[in-house]
């Protein structure tokens, strides 16, 4: 009865629209930015390393002094929230029922998701408000304050506490427990209780905590992960061309085997790669908001490079290791199997991954894609945390009043919710925890993307001022 009721509110949300909505806004942005994803990664790489000014202190603040993270901790917060299950599991997924094809898909929607980012980033940072725990915002912020429609930005806030809090969190939560269970055959159970337990003690620190935790992991575990998946693929070199050909020729259709599932490589193509990379869903844009930056769309363009930085590498690492192992299976709309080359799997997507690093290391594979998936999730989850408790201070701080002990409560209650949330992901069957997540994402998205769309012209203007000052050499 859950599988049907989640699997037919899924199809409403993830229509066919919301997926032209996705390629036409990222194209329009990018249009309208002139493609900014690629006029200007250079900067985006500089301003990575940039220093964090100094406090601020102004009659707009509630608090002296308040002090954000700096825009590297953003950074390593969004790719800690983008690099999780979807890098792993979820690329497995977007093959098995997509076919080679969905690749394709992903490196469009990540391409074009990159200004997408660009412009709710900014935004963010327009938009921002000063907290007693350091600067706030995201979509609420920008719904609000620039779409000057508060019941929206309370409904967005809701649909992120529950999408992202209780959601999303079950999928990473599984994806990390089913990994482990076939390394270690450890009890789903105890892996949760295990991830759980970890999590509350970073989240209880709060942002800052946070914030440092993931500036020490992230690049290290984005960067081991790289190394492994490439000592592979040179190992299968000789497949390397076979199989980039078929993931374009599947990609529309050309492929003589993935010929009749397009459709399919299109819709999970896109599916997966936003649910990896989160442009357009509003997560990047809440993590945004609490950077120090001298200039908004400064972090428009570090926030547009962590989507390349999730699919164009971590993403496309997995892929390639998949498929030049051939530790794949591909199944039609139908559910027929249409390309066996691990039948042995099933559906177990995350086993696709361990497999391909089986035939080179073998009897690594397991474990080390289950440690990898760990700490993947266990950053997430905490980027997830964060923009939960950004939206429960929206609800409480924003605009009038300060109802802070009420806030605090609430926060406390919303973490033992998460960490439920967590425990109860890593025992429920897959396939009904990514349906459950996938309704969070779209939830979000649908909202967000059209907001953006109607205030991107304030993000334009940034960029050219920007892009003004520094040709000036005016640019702090």
């Amino acid at each position: 009865m859950l599988e049907k009721i989640v699997s037919a509110v899924n199809d409403v949300v993830w229509s066919p629209a919301l997926v032209v909505l996705l390629i036409a806004a990222g194209l329009y942005f990018s249009i309208r930015t002139r493609f900014v994803q690629v006029r200007r990664l250079k900067l985006m790489v500089k301003l990575l390393f940039s220093k964090k000014k100094e406090p601020v202190s102004d009659a707009t603040a509630s608090e002296p002094g308040t002090k954000g993270v700096s825009s590297f901790q953003a950074f390593c917060l969004a790719i800690a929230g983008r690099v999780g299950t979807g890098n792993i599991v979820g690329v497995a997924t977007a093959i098995a029922m997509g076919g080679p094809g969905a690749i394709f898909w992903m490196w469009v929607i990540a391409f074009l998701g990159a200004s997408t980012a660009f412009v709710e980033s900014t935004l963010a940072q327009i938009y921002k408000f000063p907290h007693h725990t350091g600067w706030r915002g995201g979509p609420t912020c920008y719904i609000d304050n620039g779409l000057r429609q508060r019941w929206l930005g309370i409904l967005f806030a809701v649909f992120t506490i529950i999408g992202y809090g209780l959601l999303l969190v079950t999928v990473q939560s599984n994806g990390a427990a089913s990994a482990a269970h076939n390394a270690f055959n450890l009890n789903p159970l105890y892996g949760g209780i295990g991830l759980a337990v970890l999590l509350l003690l970073v989240i209880s620190g709060g942002i800052k905590r946070s914030a440092t935790v993931a500036e020490i992991i992230t690049p290290i575990m984005a960067a081991v992960y790289i190394l492994f998946s490439l000592i592979i693929i040179c190992i299968n070199y000789k497949a390397v061309p076979g199989v980039f050909n078929m993931i374009f020729t599947s990609a529309f259709g050309m492929h003589s085997v993935f010929g009749g599932i397009v459709g399919s490589a299109i819709a999970f193509g896109v599916k997966r790669g936003l649910f990896s990379n989160e442009a357009g869903e509003g997560g990047g844009a809440i993590i945004s908001a609490s950077a120090d930056v001298s200039h908004p769309a400064k972090q428009g363009l570090v926030q547009a490079f962590s989507v390349y930085i999730d699919t164009l590498l971590v993403c496309t690492a997995t892929a390639l290791m998949i498929l030049t192992s051939g530790t794949y299976n591909v199944f039609a709309p139908s559910g027929d199997m249409i390309v066996s080359s691990a039948p042995e799997l099933g559906n177990n997507y995350v086993g696709f991954t361990q497999s391909a690093v089986d035939n080179v290391f073998g009897g690594f594979g397991a474990a080390f894609v289950s440690i990898a998936l760990f700490f993947f999730v266990f950053t997430t989850l905490m980027a997830y945390d964060l923009y939960a408790e950004s939206s429960i201070a929206y609800l409480f701080s924003y605009g009038k009043g300060d109802h802070r002990r009420i806030e605090k409560v609430t926060i406390w209650v919303y973490r033992l919710m998460i960490v439920g949330a967590v425990i109860f992901g890593a025992m429920r069957e897959a396939n009904v925890v990514w349906q459950m997540g996938d309704i969070g994402v779209g939830l979000t998205t649908w909202i967000n993307v059209i907001v953006i769309l109607i205030l991107s012209p304030q993000a334009i203007r940034a960029l050219k001022d920007l892009e003004k000052k520094d040709k000036e050499g005016t640019l702090e």
